[in-house]
């Protein structure tokens, strides 16, 4: 079998679950690849009418000859093999790139038990289930046992060997070459912070650090970029109006601000910053640092997370139960980041290698393999 035919199906098409799809098919561009894939809006709906929608308006394509059946965790996939009994039949992976144990307590989407039941059911359904990162994957098995003991009969133990049997197949990263386009002889250390203007990606301390800054009138800029929505969280109106203190205060022009649509121009600007930073309160692989990373920036992260399944310590800071104290432990950081770059230091880049081709396609092709039963060319 040298050209199989994929159904992927992609139910909440967030951007990262985009990237997800995309660069999967890239890995293995010779494969016949039919594609379906839902917005990414009205979460609880959509996560539990996607089988109905699929199966009353694709059936044609639903039920169209397929090797493998490729499905993130929030896909229906036990209605949508229940509708379309055709799908049943052929091996199906089941991608978790997220789950909804680990969001921040108070800020999970929805309080009902919708959002992680289907993806239990969805798991049993599969045949076989693959995580990001080891996070995901406890974090979602710690959820499942938890939620287990409260319920008034536990899950079947089948759920739990397959949680412990999952593959571990991180988002794929591109290969890059890129040149720092650093000022070595700017005493102004460059920041960037470029992840979705959120509650979960810590808004709140990112305003505590920029608060310690202006204090301290440190040369320091800025670049708040990231995709944003309707709702804008209240901190980046005071981080907006810190910026322009700073800048004022300092000297230094204010840095970028805003959603950069240009992926170009957001490219040079990674390749132009010193430092990226994140103050996530969660993040099931971190694709904004990791970017940031293969353009040649330094990352300044959690010691949580994922983060520390490929950052080494140096670029890891320790949480406290005080914000404040955190957001200082971070400004020191910052501070001797900024001492070593006005002394000439180099840093090492970080290594990325095994999220990237040959070896990321060597890791996905082992579980196709499995799935499909045979050794692919």
């Amino acid at each position: 079998m040298t050209k199989p035919r994929v159904l992927l199906l992609s139910g909440y098409d967030a951007r990262s679950h985009a990237i997800w799809r995309l660069r999967l098919q890239a890995l293995f561009p010779a494969w016949r690849w039919t594609v379906l894939s839902l917005p990414p809006r009205h979460f609880t709906w959509r996560i539990r009418s996607n089988a109905m929608q699929w199966a009353t308006q694709e059936a044609g394509t639903l039920n169209q000859s397929y090797d493998l059946v490729l499905a993130t965790s929030m896909v229906d996939l036990a209605s949508l093999r229940g509708l379309i009994p055709a799908l049943s039949k052929i091996p199906t992976l089941l991608y978790f790139h997220e789950n909804q144990f680990a969001y921040p307590e108070g800020r999970q989407r929805n309080s009902n038990l919708e959002p992680v039941l289907v993806p239990i059911y969805a798991a049993l359904s599969a045949d076989r289930i693959a995580f990001n990162t080891k996070f995901n994957r406890d974090t979602f098995g710690q959820g499942v046992r938890s939620l287990s003991k409260s319920l008034p009969e536990p899950l079947p133990a089948e759920l739990f060997l397959k949680i412990e049997q999952a593959a571990l197949l991180p988002v794929p990263l591109p290969v890059v070459i890129a040149e720092q386009d650093t000022d070595s002889t700017s005493d102004i250390l460059e920041i960037v912070w470029n992840h979705r203007w959120e509650y979960d990606k810590g808004p709140g301390l990112l305003l505590s650090i920029i608060r310690l800054c202006q204090q301290a009138k440190l040369r320091f800029r800025f670049h708040i970029v990231g995709q944003q929505f309707r709702e804008r969280p209240e901190p980046f109106t005071e981080i907006e109006s810190l910026l322009s203190v700073l800048a004022t205060d300092t000297g230094v022009e204010r840095g970028a601000f805003g959603y950069l649509e240009d992926e170009s121009e957001y490219l040079a600007l990674l390749g132009s910053a010193d430092v990226v930073l994140s103050t996530a309160l969660h993040d099931f692989q971190g694709l904004a640092i990791q970017e940031a990373c293969l353009q040649g920036c330094r990352p300044l992260a959690p010691d949580a997370l994922a983060y520390p399944e490929y950052l080494p310590a140096d670029s890891l800071y320790p949480l406290s139960q005080e914000p404040e104290q955190t957001a200082q432990r971070i400004l020191d950081k910052l501070q001797r980041y900024a001492q070593q770059k006005k002394a000439g230091e180099n840093q090492k880049p970080i290594d990325l290698s095994d999220y990237q081709t040959p070896k990321i396609t060597a890791r996905y092709a082992k579980v196709f393999e499995e799935l499909l039963g045979v050794r692919l060319a």
